[in-house]
């Protein structure tokens, strides 16, 4: 095994339980907090707290989310939206550029004729600042052939890149591309961004470079990285290629 990477296998009663206990290893129970009755021949439901849960790790409890802090989030998106910075906001709304960003950090609860102001200046009635208070997720929909084609580093050296979503608000960034390489493109190893990467091989053969480490990916493999260290393909075995590429970093405040 090559220094640095990380092997999950072994036999079936060698996962975890939680693994274990997965329902065709995506649904699972939660058996400690069901609770149930019998009703003739059968078992009945209680607790709603017994509903079909994700595999996942992520907490299925969400942080509330204050009255201020969901203002600043609607302001800072439509700022930005509108390709203005802190200084400009502030200055046409007539407020400072600290004030501005402690509202955007939800840090202070900024008075009506504070959100009149911005609401005026962002061009916007003033409850549309009050937006992200409301029960409201984002999501992305793109159909078949349709992906955003980017132009990034590489694009030059037969590497083209297809967007297939995004997320439109949050702390956290994900961008998920669908990236080809052409019979014409050339290796290139000197990726580096903020953030981790996750990439799944479609089809193809490539070498694909992290660090001081190399692997061979063939359709179905997957690799995992942190990628604030150089990356890319170092050796394209078998072209054309495509793989999946999906990049989750933290967003930038200003």
């Amino acid at each position: 095994m090559t220094a640095g990477a990380i092997l999950i296998a072994g036999r079936p009663g060698d996962r975890p339980k939680a693994a274990r206990d997965a329902n065709h290893g995506a649904l699972m129970r939660r058996p400690s907090t069901t609770k149930f009755r019998t009703v003739g021949s059968r078992d009945a439901i209680l607790d709603v707290d017994s509903e079909l849960k994700t595999g996942s790790l992520a907490p299925s409890e969400l942080p509330p989310r204050s009255l201020e802090a969901g203002i600043g989030a609607e302001v800072r998106r439509l700022r930005k939206s509108l390709d203005l910075t802190m200084a400009e906001l502030a200055a046409s709304s007539g407020i400072s550029a600290g004030m501005l960003s402690k509202i955007e950090n939800g840090a202070i609860s900024p008075s009506l004729a504070t959100l009149d102001s911005l609401a005026k200046a962002l061009n916007v009635p003033i409850s549309r600042l009050f937006a992200e208070t409301e029960e409201r997720r984002d999501c992305s929909f793109v159909k078949a052939g349709t992906g955003v084609r980017i132009d990034r580093r590489g694009t030059k050296a037969g590497h083209l890149y297809d967007l297939l979503g995004h997320s439109l608000s949050g702390e956290i960034g994900v961008e998920p591309y669908l990236i080809t390489l052409s019979e014409d493109a050339l290796p290139y190893t000197n990726f580096r961004h903020a953030g981790v990467e996750f990439l799944y091989m479609l089809s193809g053969k490539v070498r694909y470079r992290h660090a001081d480490c190399s692997y061979v990916m063939e359709p179905g493999d997957a690799l995992f990285f942190d990628a604030a260290a150089r990356h890319g393909p170092e050796e394209l075995i078998e072209k054309p290629m495509r793989y999946l590429s999906i990049i989750i970093y933290p967003r930038q405040r200003e």
